[in-house]
């Protein structure tokens, strides 16, 4: 429509020019003495016309054949970048598709091409990635000055490629120094950084610093449930585990843990252990009975007599009171067994036991037999609970060695 309208204006602008053409008589008289020239008006426009348009065309002649070797130039620089823009996603390609070798081969061939500096950079850590993956460290070290060089403000993708090549060996130590200068940039973390600080942290053993990275990521719905669980069970475990040898310390850590964590049984399980390790039976029975009232678990029914005090009575009560919802517990069974004993209660000690054995033979259940009917006199049965006890735990021994030859 525009181009029909165009073509209508000139038409209408040609006629226009003819018409006037027609009825114009004017002349144009030149005097250059001794000479005098007189040419009609019309000719004297056409003529001025041709001349300037003479003159057009020639100047962008002359501007264009000037112009012929810059032209070249951005030719030429156009090509460049083509051409090692390409050679960068070939690199790339063949990274993803784990030919590190070619990779390195085509990063270091379109560094050559002195490309813009964030492209430089991008092949310069290509070529650092895939050498790492070949092991070929000196090249690697050598790829990442260069993606300094090209672009010493890029500091975010250049340092989280160092911290993660770090990882990948084992030296939690440096890569955790290269991610707290990129924290003291100011710029907050991404997810990948904090996932990388994470791995740092659990080979550095800091686990409250894992805690409160796991509070996070999960905040940021960047790791699976499961998974958050699994590592702040470990986490929570081995800071436990180091607090062992301060009975104050321990406690206040359990005192401080949320709810929600002393649910877990194999934390629990892990405080229980330690307070029996320290002596705090009163902590370790309070620990079990709180963990089982939410959750019940065999494992923790066990621990409940490898501590006894002087409250063994209400321990067999409170033990009495759990064995109604789970009478086949054999874990519980021999749990109540040994607080008999204890409790020099033989008749019951000897039925929890026997209903342990029956439930799931243990060497630990003939072994609180024996050692019960050595008591009360019985020495023939005594030996041989001791006898069936020392089979069994052999025949367990034997099953695990031949598993884990295998």
């Amino acid at each position: 429509m525009k181009a029909v309208l165009w073509l209508l204006a000139l038409s209408a602008v040609a006629v226009a020019v003819t018409i006037a053409a027609k009825y114009n008589n004017g002349y144009v008289l030149m005097v250059a003495p001794p000479y005098r020239v007189e040419i009609s008006l019309n000719l004297m426009v056409v003529l001025l016309l041709a001349t300037i348009l003479i003159g057009y065309f020639f100047v962008r002649l002359i501007a264009i054949i000037l112009g012929i070797p810059a032209e070249v130039r951005q030719f030429r620089v156009r090509r460049r970048r083509e051409k090692a823009r390409r050679m960068m996603l070939d690199g790339l390609k063949a990274f993803f598709e784990g030919r590190y070798a070619k990779a390195e081969k085509t990063a270091a061939a379109a560094l050559e091409l002195e490309e813009s500096p964030r492209v430089s950079t991008i092949n310069a850590l290509v070529g650092a990635r895939s050498a790492h993956e070949l092991r070929k460290y000196p090249q690697r070290d050598e790829f990442l000055s260069k993606a300094e060089g090209f672009a010493p403000r890029e500091v975010t993708v250049r340092l989280i490629t160092q911290a993660e090549m770090l990882l990948d060996e084992q030296h939690a130590g440096e890569a955790l120094k290269i991610l707290n200068s990129l924290r003291s940039t100011g710029a907050p973390l991404h997810t990948a950084a904090l996932r990388l600080e994470l791995k740092a942290q659990q080979l550095s053993g800091n686990w409250y610093a894992v805690l409160d990275l796991l509070k996070q990521l999960e905040q940021r719905n960047a790791l699976d449930k499961t998974v958050i669980e699994q590592l702040r069970r470990h986490a929570h475990i081995e800071n436990i585990r180091h607090k062992v040898l301060n009975p104050e310390t321990l406690k206040e850590y359990w005192r401080n843990m949320s709810s929600s964590d002393k649910k877990d049984v194999r934390v629990a399980a892990t405080a229980v252990r330690a307070c029996l390790s320290i002596g705090d039976c009163a902590a370790a029975h309070q620990i079990i009975e709180q963990s089982l009232d939410r959750q019940w678990d065999s494992e923790l029914a066990g621990l409940y007599a490898e501590c006894l005090g002087n409250d063994a009575i209400r321990q067999i009560e409170r033990a009495e009171s759990w064995l109604k919802s789970h009478p086949n517990d054999a874990s519980l069974l021999l749990a109540l067994g040994k607080l008999c004993v204890h409790s020099e209660l033989w008749g019951k000690a000897q039925s929890y036991l026997e209903a342990s054995l029956s439930v799931e033979p243990s060497h630990p259940a003939h072994l609180a037999l024996a050692q019960l009917n050595q008591k009360i006199g019985q020495s023939e049965l005594a030996r041989d609970h001791y006898g069936k006890g020392l089979e069994l735990a052999l025949r367990r021994l034997e099953v695990a060695g031949g598993g884990g030859s295998e």
